[in-house]
């Protein structure tokens, strides 16, 4: 059988880049039983609750939903487990560093497969206010409203 190629996005949590300054990123390998990579194969997976955490030096995925595999028996995954990250050493330093520094927390911003392999991208992340989030939308809607005026304006100069 061929090697897989490329990357295959498995699940966003879009909703972090909405409550969280993202600061920096980090692609961390996962540890996973077999059901758990049959279940993301067939693009199941939820990231909105998750967060990682760092823990005897060791960096740790937590509340990251990924369903059972249908067509598991008893050898079958807990949905909601405690998930171990794969990162080097001096990654998992920065990153205690930032969270203790206080303010920031790690948070799962996508998972995926690249070239064949679980992987899910990280980040230090500050939380936003809510009159941040109510800016950063309205921002986004000016940006839209700025760039509709001027695909019309366009048009009628044509």
């Amino acid at each position: 059988m061929a090697r897989e190629r490329g990357e295959k996005v498995i699940a966003t949590n879009r909703r972090a880049r909405h409550d969280y300054l993202i600061d920096k990123t980090y692609e961390a390998g996962l540890v996973l039983t077999g059901t758990e990579v049959k279940s993301l194969r067939q693009g199941r997976a939820n990231l909105t609750d998750g967060y990682a955490y760092i823990d005897g030096g060791q960096a740790f995925l937590d509340a990251v939903h990924i369903p059972e595999y249908s067509q598991g028996h008893w050898t079958n995954h807990a949905a909601k487990r405690t998930r171990k990250l794969l990162l080097h050493k001096d990654e998992i330093v920065k990153l205690s560093h930032a969270v203790s520094a206080g303010g920031y927390t790690l948070v799962p911003l996508r998972l995926y497969f690249a070239d064949g392999r679980a992987k899910v991208e990280i980040a230090v992340a500050k939380g936003k206010r809510e009159f941040d989030k109510r800016q950063t939308l309205r921002e986004r809607q000016d940006r839209r409203e700025a760039e509709r005026a001027m695909r019309t304006r366009n048009r009628l100069g044509d």
